[in-house]
């Protein structure tokens, strides 16, 4: 590709240029539904399936949030999965970052920002309402992990402190790499795109196996245990089912109509319905969240924090380690740039099923798609300006 071409590279959708304005409008027009319509998110959520008598999935978010995340698998072509033995280096740096050192640093880093530095802007005393765990039975007043069983509204709930409860959304954010934005990062890095495609590949079926794992070790470590047959049924549902319907789909598609014909016109009809899931979801959360948010105004950005200090970390590691491995630029940037951003659509939906549409924790998960969009854009700023590090 011509270097003209290249430094013609720039996001063409209205929806991923102005990610960050769509969630802030979000964040106003949520708040605002909470106001006047208290009553519509809370029923809802109330369409669930129970197990035992607690709800389990909301249905209305969980189908919300499987056409967000379908058009991310079907996307995928699972065949250059094979073709990774040819760029062994990228690979292995970008499964090391984000299995091995990510989910440790975003625990670390949440926990001393949330839990010591900002604790008292975010209020010591405060609270939060979360789900019983899956399966869970106990009796009002019984001490389940940082957390006590109280009686809300006819349904038993777990009461923890609320920076537990961000902490509990920063560690789903911190274990979910991303595979949906990080394609348009790496484009607009002048990145080798075909490594990207492999990568997130890789990490789809890397989170199929880990992220439950993961998720219930750093949770239950945080006195915020799961069980994981929860955690197992989360990813079945948000990242299975797609990843399943995506293949076969594709395959199916391909086969009948062709591949321009499922690029050119198929995914383009799919974006609208992408965007409005995700755009739906958000405002729901924020119709729960807005008590919080209006009470204390400061809560995304004690939030943001630490979101952002790990994002930046997680960049100059990769980035630094791809340095020191004399990667191609076009090799380091994207295995950098897949370790910094999130994989929210995922974190979303876990944490609305593990604790509720209206935890804190939800509410923590859509800071990190508030902050996504700048806090990428100036990492593909600074990858720009520092191609000379690398050898040709």
């Amino acid at each position: 590709m011509s270097t003209a071409v290249e430094n013609d590279r720039k996001m063409t959708s209205v929806f991923e240029r102005y990610l960050t304005v769509w969630v802030g409008l979000c964040i106003v027009g949520g708040i605002a539904l909470g106001k006047i319509a208290p009553g519509l998110a809370k029923a809802l959520d109330g369409m669930s399936i129970n197990v035992n008598g607690a709800p389990v999935v909301s249905i209305p978010i969980a189908v919300c949030l499987f056409f967000m995340m379908y058009p991310i698998m079907v996307k995928i072509d699972f065949a250059s999965v094979i073709k990774a033995g040819k760029s062994g280096k990228p690979v292995f740096l970008t499964l090391v970052l984000n299995w091995c050192i990510k989910p440790f640093t975003m625990y670390a880093i949440s926990i001393f920002f949330l839990g010591f530095l900002l604790k008292s802007f975010i209020g010591a005393e405060a609270m939060d309402l979360v789900k019983l765990p899956f399966g869970l039975d106990l009796p009002v007043g019984a001490s389940h992990g940082a957390g006590v069983v109280v009686l809300h509204d006819g349904i038993k709930m777990l009461q923890v402190p609320l920076w537990r409860s961000y902490f509990a959304g920063c560690i789903l954010l911190g274990i979910a790499p991303c595979t949906a934005m990080v394609l348009v990062w790496g484009y607009l890095s002048r990145g080798n795109d075909g490594l990207t495609l492999v990568m997130v590949a890789l990490n789809s079926l890397t989170m199929l196996v880990l992220y439950g794992v993961l998720g219930g070790f750093l949770l239950g470590v945080g006195k915020l245990p799961i069980p994981w047959q929860a955690l197992l049924l989360s990813v079945s549902i948000y990242v299975a089912l797609p990843l399943v319907a995506g293949y076969f789909s594709r395959r199916w598609i391909i086969s009948a109509k062709g591949e321009t014909w499922f690029k050119e016109k198929f995914l383009g009809v799919l974006t609208p319905v992408t965007i409005s899931a995700l755009l739906l979801t958000l405002v729901l959360l924020f119709s729960f969240k807005g008590d919080v948010i209006t009470a204390n105004p400061l809560t995304i950005l004690w939030i943001a924090i630490p979101l952002f200090i790990q994002t930046v970390l997680i960049f100059a590691l990769g980035y630094g380690a791809a340095r020191v491995m004399k990667l191609k630029y076009e090799d380091a940037a994207p295995a950098a740039m897949i370790g910094a951003s999130n994989h929210f659509e995922v974190a979303i939906a876990t944490a609305v099923m593990l604790f509720g549409l209206s935890s804190g924790a939800a509410l923590a998960t859509v800071v990190g798609v508030l902050i996504e969009v700048p806090v990428m854009l100036m990492l593909v700023g600074f990858c720009k300006r520092t191609t000379h590090w690398f050898t040709a």
